[in-house]
């Protein structure tokens, strides 16, 4: 199986995000099937290879593997000739990409989009990994309310939480934490609204993979159920939708899971999806037909047409014309 190289802006503090932490964790699954190379490309660094280097070298028998939305136009075109996938987690960036290019997705919604959005590229499922750390230690729950500032509506910030203060003890992460696993299973509700963050950004919540943790970790959660959120939250039966109706009556529901202090059950066969083992099964699979696709296919010739705007035009105006052809002839 090829070496792949997966192409990164940059390791350091300034990068950091959700989007960074998930693709290293799938850095670290892949090792266990195949080569694998960091390779950065808009900062060098010490222990790392640089994109420019590496394309002076003209690499041989890797996959570059692509997963920076705002940065994957420039990128494709520089990798073009190579054999490259796009690992995707967030959508609506607007780009389209040719049939020669995989495209590797963390949620079902994202999976969705590139099946409208690229039609004829081979598409995958790999779900984000949820470690092994997030389990239900059965420890006592200090914290009522557990809310992480970042990504959080200003409905939240601003007017749930002042009304809940009074009732019960919430507790805001500002930063980053070490092991929110121990926060987790802390807490008795975790809250999440990120709806509101994602509709400024213009893209969509890839995966959201807090919530899943804290429900992992036995707390009742309070979430929005946007874009790659809808994968696995079922309100009413493993969660509850946040900003419903009115701020009393959040504080309402809220308040009263708090008191009953019940987590949630019989969610092993959820969180099977997204353990190690279902992870890396998936994997060996998805990899090993990727690689057999590049053995077989000639990068430079498909006879597929794709979705483009002028294409979608061309189309509309075939079928209004086969339309009036056909009211004429009555």
């Amino acid at each position: 199986m090829r070496k792949l190289l997966f192409l990164l802006p940059g390791t350091t503090q300034k990068f950091h995000c959700g989007g960074l932490f998930a693709e290293l964790k799938t850095i670290e699954l892949v090792k266990q099937i195949c080569p694998v190379e960091i390779i950065t490309y808009r900062q060098r660094e010490p222990d790392k290879a640089y994109l420019d280097d590496i394309l002076a070298s003209k690499p041989q028998d890797a996959i570059f593997v692509v997963s920076w939305g705002f940065d994957v136009p420039k990128l494709v075109a520089r990798l073009r000739g190579y054999p490259t996938i796009y690992h995707a987690h967030s959508s609506e960036y607007g780009f389209r990409l040719p049939p020669q290019i995989p495209i590797v997705c963390v949620s079902r919604n994202t999976l969705g989009y590139w099946g409208q959005r690229s039609p004829h590229a081979l598409l995958y499922y790999l779900p984000n990994q949820i470690s092994d750390e997030f389990v239900n230690r059965q420890t006592d729950r200090s914290i009522d309310v557990l809310v992480h500032s970042r990504k959080s509506s200003d409905y939240l910030l601003k007017q749930l939480i002042p009304a809940l203060q009074p009732h019960c003890k919430v507790e805001i992460i500002e930063g980053f934490v070490d092991s929110l696993s121990e926060l987790f299973n802390r807490s008795r509700v975790y809250l999440y609204d990120s709806a509101e963050y994602w509709a400024t950004q213009g893209v969509t919540e890839g995966f959201g993979l807090q919530p899943l943790e804290a429900m992992a970790c036995g707390c009742q959660v309070f979430s929005s159920v946007n874009h790659g959120l809808s994968d696995y939250l079922d309100p009413g039966f493993n969660c509850y939708k946040i900003a419903g109706f009115s701020t009393a009556y959040d504080v309402d529901r809220i308040l009263e899971v708090v008191k009953s202090a019940a987590p949630v059950n019989n969610l092993e066969s959820l969180l099977a999806e997204y353990r190690t083992a279902n992870i890396m099964s998936r994997l060996q699979v998805i990899l090993s037909e990727i690689d057999r696709f590049f053995d077989r296919v000639n990068l430079n010739k498909s006879d597929m047409l794709d979705f483009s705007d002028r294409r979608i035009l061309q189309l509309r105006l075939s079928k209004a014309l086969k339309s009036i052809q056909k009211k004429l002839k009555r």
